[in-house]
C-alpha cells in the first residue's frame, strides 16, 4: 500500500497529463499548470517507461552532517543574531575578528535559515531602503553630521529621566564623537562642537546638522548619523540598565571607543573606522 505522500505525487502528475491529453496543447497545460515543458515531458516519459510509480518524487538527499557548521560555532551565530540583530555579514566580520573563527557568508546565513532567524523580529526597526544613491565623501574631516538622540530612562525609583545624546560621525571613516546632555540648548551644543573638534584626529572642513532649534542651519542629507543611532539603540542601550549620569557617561564613552576602535563597520567591509583612517592616510 502506497504512503499518502507517494499518492498525492501520483494524482497531481497524473492530473497534468490526463490535461494535456484531453486538451491536445502541451504549452496550454503547463501555463495552466506553472510547470515549464522540460518537466512535463519528463514526467511524460517517466509514465510512459515505467508506469505509475515512476511518478513518485525521489527522496530528498541525506544531510551530510561532517559539513555542518559545528554546533560551537552555531551557538556563536545565534546569540550574536539574538542579542544584537546582526546581519551575516556582521557576524561573519565578528566572529572572524575576535574569536578567529572563518566561515563563508552563505554558511552562515544557512544557520540562521535553520534555526528560523532568517528575519529579524517585527518590533525590530529596520534600515530603510532609501531611494536615493549613497554617497561618502574621499577625505576625513570635510563633512561632518551631528544630531541629537532623545534617550528616556526611569531611575531606581521609576522616575523618567529625560537624557540627550549628542552624535558627531565623520562621512569618509565613520568615527564618531558622542557626548550626553541633561539639557537640549545651544550651550549644550557649543559645547559639543568643541568637544568634537578636540576629539577627531583631523581637521573639520564642515559640519552638517538637522533643522533642531539647537543648530540654527538647514537640514541637509544626514543619514549617517540617523542611522548610527539606530546602531546605538541595538547593540546599546538596549542592553542598558540606567544607573545614574555618572555610570553612563562613563560606559558611553567606553561605547564611543569600542565603536571607532573595534567594532567592525558594514560600509567599510568590516574595518574598523579607525583602520580606514589609516587606509586613507596611507592611500
Amino acid at each position: 500500500m502506497r504512503k499518502r505522500k507517494a499518492q498525492h505525487d501520483i494524482s497531481r502528475k497524473l492530473k497534468v497529463l490526463n490535461y494535456a491529453k484531453e486538451h491536445g496543447n502541451i504549452a496550454k497545460t503547463c501555463r495552466y499548470f506553472g510547470i515549464c515543458r522540460e518537466t512535463f515531458y519528463k514526467w511524460k516519459r517517466a509514465y510512459q517507461a515505467h508506469g505509475e510509480d515512476a511518478l513518485i518524487n525521489n527522496k530528498p538527499c541525506p544531510e551530510n552532517h561532517k559539513l555542518r557548521t559545528p554546533r560551537p560555532i552555531e551557538e556563536k551565530i545565534i546569540y550574536l543574531r539574538k542579542t544584537y540583530h546582526f546581519g551575516p555579514d556582521m557576524i561573519v566580520w565578528h566572529l572572524q575578528r575576535y574569536h578567529d573563527i572563518k566561515i563563508s557568508r552563505n554558511g552562515c546565513y544557512q544557520v540562521l535559515l535553520r534555526n528560523k532567524l532568517n528575519r529579524l523580529p517585527e518590533n525590530i526597526k529596520k534600515r530603510s531602503r532609501s531611494k536615493f544613491k549613497r554617497y561618502e565623501k574621499k577625505v576625513p574631516g570635510h563633512h561632518v553630521q551631528i544630531d541629537v538622540k532623545f534617550l528616556f530612562f526611569k531611575d531606581k525609583n521609576g522616575k523618567r529621566v529625560k537624557r540627550y545624546q549628542y552624535t558627531a560621525i565623520d562621512d569618509c571613516t565613520r568615527i564618531r564623537a558622542l557626548k550626553i546632555y541633561d539639557k537640549h540648548t545651544q550651550v549644550s551644543s557649543i559645547n559639543f562642537i568643541n568637544y568634537v573638534v578636540q576629539k577627531f584626529p583631523f581637521r573639520i572642513k564642515m559640519i552638517r546638522t538637522d533643522n533642531g532649534h539647537e543648530f540654527q542651519t538647514k537640514p541637509r542629507l544626514n543619514g549617517k548619523v540617523e542611522r548610527s543611532h539606530l546602531t546605538d539603540q541595538r547593540e546599546f542601550y538596549q542592553m542598558l540598565d540606567y544607573k545614574g549620569d555618572i555610570n553612563l557617561r562613563k560606559i558611553l564613552a567606553q561605547w564611543e571607543d569600542y565603536y571607532n576602535f573595534l567594532r567592525p563597520h558594514s560600509a567599510h567591509m568590516g574595518k574598523t573606522p579607525y583602520e580606514k583612517l589609516k587606509q586613507r592616510m596611507l592611500g
